[in-house]
């Protein structure tokens, strides 16, 4: 009977995501409110089929009972911030808060399966995270000088990196994160959305030579010191965010090419001085060739994905639990293995979509800085979601970053639920600016038809004089058949 609810769960899943993942674009071709609110509710309905298929399965399997309490948990957790984010924010973008569930589902799903303990830890964090992201609409919606900020994002990012350099654990051959109070902080993930800050309000309205030169050299710092830490993934998504804002800020096409020729030269340095930088490449190339000496995790990884086929070995079913750092870097292929192909194409899918939300608030606001933010925050997060999966999937060498919100990683759920909250401040800031044009438009509507209305009183009263003047001998005239002709409004 077990096996029959496991074999039945992968395309119970599968359907489940596959209409959520329509849904998430389909959306926008709806002008009907009624319908979208439809929509949005019936992605809510899927997570949540989702997510308890997902723990009745995982229940059959252990016998548990610490799994009911565990799920019981996460759908208060999930239904809190559905609701919080409504009630609080009543023009929240509520596509972007469900995919942000999502997401988040999905983690805690492959999560549990892989290790118990570790969901426990990533479900503590994430409900923190959650709540404080609460606050951050209302701060970018009331705080106007976010803008005015430059040196004090530049010079907290550079000492945020700097400290790792000088006090940071190694782990996986890098300096990651530092130890406080017995908790680990990786603090280049929050330098990713404090630069993104810095670069928007550098370049905000002065794209002068100068200008960009200084901006640039400051950017090149936390990428050298990145590098310096052999956090490679981290310098790699600052220096992509970089181009695509100085790109989009100054419309020249010439900055980067430069960077990109200036990346390429810091690649070949990197590969030639690291040797971890070396091993990735070579991996890269033919895992399986040097399997014993770092090929492993890679190996693995595509035999994962190949074994799982488009539906999937079922939860508990497939070793996923034997990828090295399947919790982390590698859970997209632990998600391929045990809930199919499709599943995690459908996951990729939820990711654009999140990307294209990004984007379409950044094209529809008006002030600059809020603009590039909103843009450099898009940016950093698909190309994070790029680096990870290309990496486990053979396409780029691997970089050792997370999927964002599904990996196991404290510093890594909190930065990005930060991101999103930010734009769910923007968004909230874009539909202030709808609402102004529209009240302004109504204004002077209101004032065009005032000015009508006296200038045709003003009209109609010249000619009321006329025809009063030409009856006072005359008397009032009637028509042919008895009836007084109307006198004219006055207004």
């Amino acid at each position: 009977m077990v096996n029959v609810v496991v074999e039945l769960s992968k395309y119970v899943m599968i359907l489940a995501i596959a209409i959520y993942v329509f849904d998430c674009f389909a959306i926008f071709g709806y002008e009907d409110e009624y319908t979208k609110k439809s929509i949005l509710m019936r992605q809510n309905v899927l997570m949540f089929l989702i997510h308890f298929v997902a723990f009745l399965v995982m229940f059959l399997q252990t016998e548990e009972k610490k799994m009911i309490g565990f799920y019981g948990m996460q759908v208060l957790l999930f239904l809190a911030i559905l609701l919080l984010y409504r009630l609080i924010y009543p023009k929240v973008s509520r596509l972007i808060v469900n995919n942000m569930c999502m997401l988040l589902c999905i983690g805690f799903i492959i999560i549990t399966r892989l290790s118990y303990s570790l969901a426990v830890k990533q479900f503590i964090i994430a409900t923190g995270a959650l709540m404080l992201s609460l606050l951050v609409p209302v701060i970018i919606r009331k705080i106007k000088v976010l803008s005015e900020w430059k040196k004090f994002y530049a010079i907290t990012g550079v000492i945020l990196l700097a400290i790792v350099v000088v006090g940071g654990q190694v782990t996986g051959g890098a300096l990651l994160a530092i130890k406080i109070g017995g908790i680990a902080l990786q603090p280049s993930e929050l330098v990713k959305i404090i630069f993104v800050f810095f670069v928007a309000s550098s370049l905000k309205e002065d794209k002068s030579f100068r200008n960009i030169v200084i901006t640039t050299v400051i950017a090149a710092a936390h990428v050298l010191i990145l590098v310096v830490s052999k956090d490679l993934g981290a310098a790699l998504i600052i220096f992509a965010v970089y181009l695509v804002m100085l790109y989009v800020a100054s419309g020249q096409a010439r900055w980067v090419f430069w960077g990109l020729g200036a990346g390429s030269v810091a690649a070949v340095v990197a590969y030639k001085l690291f040797n971890h930088v070396r091993v990735r490449v070579l991996a890269w190339q033919d895992p399986f060739a040097i399997y014993q000496s770092g090929g492993q995790q890679l190996a693995q990884s595509l035999m994962a994905i190949g074994t799982g086929s488009w539906f999937g070995m079922g939860l508990l079913e497939g070793a996923a639990d034997k990828i090295p750092v399947s919790e982390s870097d590698y859970i997209f292929s632990a998600i391929a293995e045990e809930m199919g192909l499709i599943f995690a194409i459908c996951v990729i899918l939820i990711c654009v979509s999140v990307y294209i939300m990004f984007l379409n608030i950044s094209m529809q606001l008006r002030d600059n800085f809020y603009k590039l933010v909103a843009l450099g925050l898009g940016t950093c997060y698909i190309f994070q979601v790029f680096l990870n999966i290309g990496g486990v999937t053979k396409f780029i060498p691997s970089t050792g970053v997370t999927l964002p919100l599904v990996s196991y990683g404290g510093s890594s759920v909190l930065s990005t639920v930060i991101m999103f909250a930010i734009i769910q401040g923007l968004y909230i800031l874009r539909e202030d600016e709808e609402e102004d044009i529209e009240r302004k438009k109504a204004e002077q509507a209101r004032a065009r038809r005032s000015g009508s209305h006296i200038r045709q009183s003003s009209g109609r009263e010249g000619t009321g004089k006329r025809k009063t003047s030409d009856a006072q001998g005359a008397g009032r005239r009637r028509t042919s058949d008895g009836r007084r002709t109307p006198q004219s409004k006055r207004y």
